[in-house]
């Protein structure tokens, strides 16, 4: 199978990078960030639509815009079975409207967007999120596998976009929490450093908020389910201490808006019944 991919940024030249052979064509506008690549045997396209002699195209360029801009070349332009995978974060509804675009054509788009960063990339240990049809799944899976760590398929095209963003959702809200965290510390006067290694370690170790996702329903826990014990204990413990945290924050006069919150829907959050 010839492997496309457009787009040799700081997430998809290492993504390119663990493909890099003769399997392999490559297109950026910089023509710089296709030589490391070239030198590894990858063939360098002279333009964009000469990707489309590729089976599956990776696109990972920056927003919406260039997304259709880049779809728009190569979709007329690929042979009928061809796969185009977006892995750039975009709107849900591009996703669809490509694929609609596509289907005259016989081509099939994919939205497959990454997570775990420059990171991940460099270590061919991102997580995928796909949104595609169940066939479509089965061809793409052992090559995202090349760069990825974990390959998931998360439903019809659109579902892998609606999953990135809601995994986005946690990360970044998680700052504002960290930050409000490091308010209250510096407060206090604890060191600032010293609080992030003991965050970035003990997260290690217990996995961090991904811990309590292990649920397939939102639905309250009933009392006889195994969980209904742990969710309980957790309750206990984030009740005592959030009054604690949120008690010193009054006494230093440090504003906790997302820790009362956090009080507030802690119980409903872990499945259990709200507080009157």
């Amino acid at each position: 199978m010839m492997y496309g991919f457009v787009g040799l940024g700081q997430i998809g030249g290492p993504m390119a990078g663990r493909l890099a052979g003769p399997g392999l064509i490559v297109y950026d506008v910089r023509p710089e960030a296709m030589t490391p690549l070239v030198e590894r045997g990858a063939l360098a396209a002279a333009r964009l639509a000469d990707v489309a002699r590729a089976d599956l195209i990776s696109l990972m360029v920056r927003d919406d815009a260039q997304v259709n801009k880049v779809a728009a070349e190569l979709i007329p332009a690929s042979a009928t079975g061809t796969i185009i995978a977006v892995h750039s974060t975009i709107r849900a509804d591009t996703a669809t409207e490509l694929a609609e675009t596509a289907r005259p054509y016989g081509v099939e788009v994919v939205d497959a967007p990454v997570s775990g960063g420059f990171i991940g990339a460099a270590a061919g240990t991102l997580a995928v999120m796909v949104g595609a049809s169940e066939a479509a799944f089965a061809r793409v899976k052992e090559a995202f596998a090349a760069w990825a760590g974990l390959v998931l398929h998360m439903g019809p095209v659109g579902a892998g976009t609606r999953a990135k963003l809601a995994r986005n959702l946690l990360h970044f809200v998680s700052f504002a929490a960290a930050a409000e965290a490091q308010r209250l510390a510096a407060a206090a006067g604890i060191p600032l450093t010293a609080l992030g290694r003991i965050v970035r370690h003990s997260d290690a170790v217990t996995g961090g908020p991904g811990a309590l996702m292990i649920r397939d329903t939102l639905a309250p826990l009933p009392p006889g389910d195994p969980l209904h014990e742990i969710m309980s204990h957790v309750l206990a413990l984030g009740d005592k201490d959030l009054s604690l945290a949120l008690d010193l924050a009054a006494e230093l006069g440090v504003d906790a808006p997302l820790a009362r919150l956090a009080h507030q829907r802690l119980a409903a959050d872990l499945g259990l019944e709200e507080r009157p």
